[in-house]
């Protein structure tokens, strides 16, 4: 069985659907708001929180680190300063760890380049999350690879060669990989989720656990996913849409995170086991609206039944179900039967 075990969390496709809220930088370089985002998440019920780790300096080129970063979203003049602010260094990261098992929360972060995944491996996270753009990055896959820790790698942007390629490259080195299906936009568009590729994953992929990286702002499509055999659910997460900066539009707010869970923990228990059962719970609605077999009128003993002498009508609280029709007519009653009164076998020769 494909399974991914991120402690102490076994998941599996028996399992309940991995539930990852996916904070990112919305907590705009502040511990205090970072610090409600995950108590937020906890209340909603999600596995795990996320955040994301770069080295600015080493990760972009100077070019893209010195431009100016003029709009209404940045925390800085230039691209480097914007992101700077948002970045939290190794204290930070201590105090959200603690924070994080006091609330019995699952967290860790995506790891953008080499310098961050050392960082990160300094502090012993239990799993490391691969962005979709570094899905080709195959010198930083194999050094997260070694670390020897479960790696959930998004796959927006990418071709199947693409991911098979990353596959190719994690599995030998750890097999503690999980592939989700993404749309690296922001939000996607419903028509470009192509959620069937969760589909074309299990049976490409049939030894790990694949999962959906949601950039669709609702809840639905997550559902969708697990019906489909997505395992693991990555929604970004914030406690108000309207704050600066961009990801908050399409990030759900507790209320939406609180209905996704809910209702990924409801369709587990939906699917069922595929045996089709009848359940105590239905016994009585049933009996209610169902029929059977009674007589039309008042029948006298030796009568020989023809189809108008049988009627068919609620409850079926006794009585012959109506497929036994075909096999009454013909027979002859052994006593008298009164209007509505029911038909059945012992009264027949």
């Amino acid at each position: 069985m494909r399974t991914l075990k991120v402690n102490p969390v076994e998941i599996n496709d028996d399992s309940d659907c991995f539930v990852i809220a996916e904070i990112g930088h919305n907590h705009q370089g502040s511990l205090e708001k970072a610090k409600q985002l995950f108590h937020a998440a906890k209340e909603c019920g999600v596995d795990a929180v996320k955040l994301q780790k770069r080295d600015n300096k080493t990760l972009f080129t100077r070019a893209a680190y010195d431009r100016p970063y003029d709009n209404e979203n940045s925390f800085g003049d230039t691209y480097g300063a914007h992101r700077e602010a948002l970045e939290f260094g190794k204290a930070e990261y201590v105090e959200l760890q603690q924070y994080a098992k006091e609330l019995g929360l699952i967290f860790f972060a995506t790891a953008f380049d080499v310098p961050s995944a050392d960082f990160l491996a300094e502090l012993d996270m239990p799993a490391y999350k691969i962005a979709s753009g570094d899905l080709k990055s195959t010198p930083l896959l194999k050094h997260v690879a070694r670390l020897g820790k479960p790696m959930i790698v998004s796959t927006g942007g990418a071709t199947l060669e693409d991911a098979r390629r990353a596959y190719d490259t994690i599995m030998p080195i750890n097999s503690q990989l999980s592939l989700l299906q993404c749309t690296a936009a922001y939000p996607a568009n419903p028509e470009e989720l192509n959620l069937r590729v969760i589909t074309t994953y299990r049976e490409a992929f049939p030894d790990i656990v694949i999962g959906l990286s949601d950039h669709e702002n609702g809840i639905a499509m997550a559902v969708a996913a697990y019906v489909l055999g997505a395992r693991i659910v990555e929604q970004h997460f914030t406690l108000n849409h309207t704050w600066k900066g961009t990801d908050h539009a399409f990030s759900l707010e507790p209320i939406g995170m609180r209905k996704l869970v809910r209702d990924l923990r409801r369709v587990r228990a939906a699917l069922g086991d595929g045996v089709k059962h009848v359940y105590p719970t239905e016994v009585s609605p049933i009996a209610k609206m169902g029929k059977k077999l009674v007589a039309a009128r008042s029948l006298p003993a030796g009568h020989t039944l023809a189809p108008s002498d049988i009627a068919i009508k609620s409850p079926a609280d006794g009585g012959l179900p109506p497929y036994e029709f075909d096999n009454v007519v013909g027979k002859t009653l052994q006593r008298a039967l009164q209007e509505d009164e029911n038909i059945v076998f012992a009264d027949l020769s």
